[in-house]
């Protein structure tokens, strides 16, 4: 067989990428995020093992009217993009329906059992072990009551192979250490982690992929038919795997598959890292919908949730919140603010698109992780390199494929 052509250098394309070298095959990725501003290097950096149930639940529609960004809330639904969202809100209800999250919760829950695993297997083969750390993370209130429903609220959430504990009277003073005012209430997660460095993580990923005789062509990308097959023009391979994050919508439908994605916008603040402890896990300030993550040389505070069109420019206003929330929390985190805005690649069911395509047959994909792209990026990528060559993938694979949109 001649080379296989990945359309997308993110965490995911990056990841399968070096899991078919090792399984011995030819690779070319393409890529034209030079500046490395996609969803994958912008994220909160947090491997979320503990989000097993899908965002597509009759809970969340239900508490929609109160998250709302014009109520302080992180969800934001532009007006200028309701022909883009309320197509999607119309299948997400579908998705919620109780039969369906059901399955769509099974399905996250065996990816995430296998996401940790999977992680330390990866940098451990490219030879960058620090750059995981698997010491949980913080949530924390500043108001007693929303502490105590918060607490109740995940103590009887399914979070599949994390766990949820009371916070130690040390950690609990060095929490409200940060904070102009003492923590209302803490809890802290064990099973979960973090990247310590998203732009290390990203060049020791390209470093490995290419160490291993991988390709990389800094160029846009596209596949078309060309009779039975899918070729990349321009590019010499016989197999195409679409990994295009939120841009893999557009290619998937030119060649006949439905792939009813939006663009999850969220946003960062990242400031100097003076004054944030080194060796913090991530804090989630979740009366505020805000993560806190410390990397090797700044400290991020992230936030939203907003279903909007891609190329719409970014709103301000959620730059100016964040700001708003570390200064009004008393956090030791000062500008001057760089500013970013990125794009979740998100399915109506929260559940990601992995195999292959039942209308050609050398056309395969993985794209739509929504929150989820950094922590399932390994374990999907090992999926990829069972489906790819034709063995025995880990897990079922049918709850992803991309024809339940068809």
């Amino acid at each position: 067989m001649g080379r296989i052509a990945i359309i997308g250098g993110g965490v995911v394309g990056l990841s399968t990428g070096i899991a078919l070298l090792d399984a011995g095959q030819a690779v070319v990725l393409v890529d034209d995020d030079d500046a490395g501003q996609a969803a994958s290097w912008g994220n909160a950096g947090h491997i979320a093992v503990e989000q097993v149930a899908p965002l597509a639940s009759l809970s969340l529609l239900r508490s929609v009217p109160r998250r709302l960004f014009v109520r302080g809330g992180a969800l934001d639904f532009p007006l200028s993009a309701i022909g883009t969202w309320l197509p999607f809100g119309l299948r997400l209800m579908a998705a919620a329906r109780p039969a369906r999250f059901r399955q769509g919760s099974d399905a996250l829950r065996g990816l995430l059992a296998r996401a940790m695993p999977a992680w330390e297997a990866l940098v451990d083969r490219i030879g960058a072990p620090d750059l995981l750390r698997q010491d949980g993370h913080y949530v924390q209130w500043s108001d007693a009551d929303v502490a105590a429903a918060g607490r109740a609220a995940w103590e009887a959430a399914d979070i599949g192979t994390a766990q949820v504990g009371d916070v130690s009277a040390a950690d609990l003073s060095r929490l409200s250490g940060l904070t102009s005012a003492p923590a209302a209430g803490a809890i802290r997660f064990a099973g979960s982690g973090q990247i310590s460095d998203l732009g290390a993580l990203r060049h020791a990923l390209r470093a490995a992929f290419v160490a291993r005789g991988g390709e990389i062509v800094g160029r846009c990308a596209t596949a078309i038919r060309d009779g039975a097959r899918v070729v990349a023009p321009g590019i010499d391979a016989d197999r195409v795997i679409i990994c295009a994050g939120v841009r893999s919508r557009p290619l998937m439908e030119a060649l006949g598959h439905r792939a009813p994605m939006i663009a999850e916008r969220g946003y960062h603040i990242r400031a100097d890292a003076t004054g944030w402890p080194a060796d913090l896990p991530p804090v989630v300030y979740e009366d505020r919908s805000m993560i806190v993550t410390r990397y090797a040389d700044c400290v991020q505070a992230a936030s939203f949730v907003e279903l909007g069109r891609v190329d719409a420019p970014a709103d301000p206003r959620k730059w100016d919140r964040l700001e708003r929330h570390v200064a009004e929390l008393g956090l030791p985190v000062r500008g001057p603010f760089t500013r970013w805005m990125g794009c979740r690649p998100t399915l109506p069911d929260y559940l990601p698109a992995i195999g292959r395509s039942d209308r050609a047959d050398n056309l395969f994909y993985a794209f739509g992780h929504q929150h989820l792209g950094l922590t399932l990026a390994p374990i999907t990528a090992r999926l990829m390199a069972a489906i790819v060559t034709g063995t025995e993938p880990a897990l079922p694979v049918a709850p992803f494929d991309i024809g339940r949109f068809a």
